[in-house]
């Protein structure tokens, strides 16, 4: 059967205008400019590690300082928090149809569960894959094949959604159908990064026919 792989930040909720406020906050403690545009440029997509590497290589705990920052998040996140327009019912028509999903992030596995929970569709996934549990997160494709391993499936039996450059990246390189979410990009910027086809949320006119290309595919 077919598989639908989410990303989760900015693509199953717009969650980024919380992180982005809690990055400038952390930004101005260590006294670093936050011109417009840079939460988008410096941080979107990308696993805090690598982040701090390149912005605060002479951080003593850099693994700290990410626990301090997405808890944060956490305790910023209202619940309950509106999903991105159109997913729940997109849930829903892959359980009737017996497809496969699972959620593939860099978001620290507290993160992960605390969105799912805010947004209300936990149950819907049994595979949840974490970027920093895997040895390489994205814009590795590792995180996207471990996904696609644990459901059973192969590549072109596969549609993954992101919304970063980052997450498109990984996805593309999975051998995925990658389809961009502009939730905070736009469709030359997904494009660029990968991206076969972008929709502004899930309930985009152009999806049913994303969806009847994969099950194309599984016929």
């Amino acid at each position: 059967m077919p598989a639908l792989l989410f990303d989760l930040d900015g693509t199953m909720l717009h969650s980024d205008p919380i992180h982005e406020a809690v990055f400038e906050e952390l930004w101005a403690s260590r006294g670093l400019p936050t011109p417009k545009g840079f939460y988008l440029e410096q941080v979107h997509g990308r696993l805090n590690v690598d982040i701090f590497a390149e912005h605060l290589p002479d951080e003593p705990d850099p693994q700290a300082l990410s626990e301090w920052k997405e808890a944060q998040f956490r305790d910023r996140l209202p619940t309950p928090y509106p999903a991105t327009p159109g997913l729940a019912d997109l849930l829903d028509r892959a359980r009737d149809r017996g497809w496969h999903v699972a959620v593939v992030t860099n978001a620290m596995r507290l993160n992960a569960e605390a969105m799912l929970g805010a947004i209300g569709l936990r149950e819907h996934f049994e595979v949840i894959v974490i970027g920093e549990e895997c040895a390489q997160g994205k814009p590795h494709p590792l995180p996207y094949r471990i996904a696609m391993d644990a459901l059973g499936q192969t590549p072109e039996h596969c549609i993954a959604f992101e919304d970063s450059p980052s997450g498109m990246r990984a996805a593309a390189a999975s051998g995925a159908y990658a389809v961009g979410i502009r939730s905070g990009l736009d469709d030359s910027t997904l494009r660029a990064a990968g991206a076969d086809v972008t929709i502004e949320d899930f309930t985009d006119p152009a999806l049913p026919e994303i969806l009847a290309r994969l099950e194309g595919v599984a016929a």
